[in-house]
């Protein structure tokens, strides 16, 4: 019996020893913990983080080594993209805290350059990092089909139509027309922290929306029949949240 595919996509857990640290009992680990439980729960095949996994690359590197523990021990293949406030640098925290080492992380500008593959999928993951802290385009380039499925990852602000002439402006800018020229069959957005579906094209584009303020994530499931369909998975946090109330 053919299979559909799991997907769980979240972004924005900003992992440090201070603010998330203070929202969650003093473990500034604690959304990727609850991000993974999710995952387990709903059965997926694959886990998305889309940027902004940690908060900076001053993060104390006995909680870098606990992400990374507790994506080992979840045992589900992990995709990361390097965000804004993690980018792919030289000083990041990506080898230093032994990421690089958990077999089954995949980080996008680090351990991948552009692109992971899942054979057994037959789905392919792909995403432009952020690589340092000035502007860039997450979309400024596409890759071609090799897979049945693919899906995009993109660190940035949605605008449907970007001026990139202007001045000031947001940055890491993402537009319609490089939504649709994907050709994805699923875009995971991160930079937002509020869930949401953007775009005006035949890419189904999400924000998911970071753990602490969506309290949810996104459940891709790509099913056998070709059809792609996106709902939310409420995180157990509890509430108000440990240290709190």
């Amino acid at each position: 019996m053919k299979k559909d595919i799991v997907v769980v996509h979240t972004s924005d857990v900003h992992v440090d020893h201070e603010y998330t640290a203070r929202q969650n009992g003093g473990d500034g680990a604690a959304p990727v913990a609850y991000v993974l439980e999710a995952a387990r729960e709903v059965g997926a095949d694959l886990v998305l983080l889309c940027g902004d996994t940690f908060d900076c690359h001053k993060v104390p590197l006995h909680l870098v080594s606990r992400v990374g523990d507790l994506i080992r021990e979840a045992a589900i293949p992990t995709v990361l993209l390097p965000g804004n406030h993690d980018p792919a640098m030289d000083d990041a925290v990506w080898r230093p805290g032994g990421l690089t080492a958990v077999e089954n992380l995949h980080i996008i500008g680090v351990t991948h350059d552009e692109a992971v593959h899942f054979p057994h999928l037959d789905l392919e993951v792909w995403g432009r990092p952020h690589r340092d802290w000035g502007d860039m385009n997450p979309l400024e380039t596409v890759r071609a089909r090799t897979t049945r499925w693919q899906i995009a990852m993109a660190h940035g602000h949605y605008d449907p139509v970007p001026d990139r002439s202007m001045r000031p402006r947001a940055s890491w800018l993402i537009g319609d027309d490089e939504i649709n020229a994907t050709g994805a069959d699923y875009l995971a957005l991160g930079h937002w922290n509020r869930n949401i579906k953007v775009g005006a094209g035949p890419v189904p584009a999400w924000y998911s929306g970071s753990p602490d303020y969506a309290r949810t994530v996104n459940v891709v499931r790509f099913g056998h029949n070709g059809e792609v369909t996106v709902d939310r998975h409420p995180l157990n946090i509890p509430w108000p949240p440990e240290g709190e109330g």
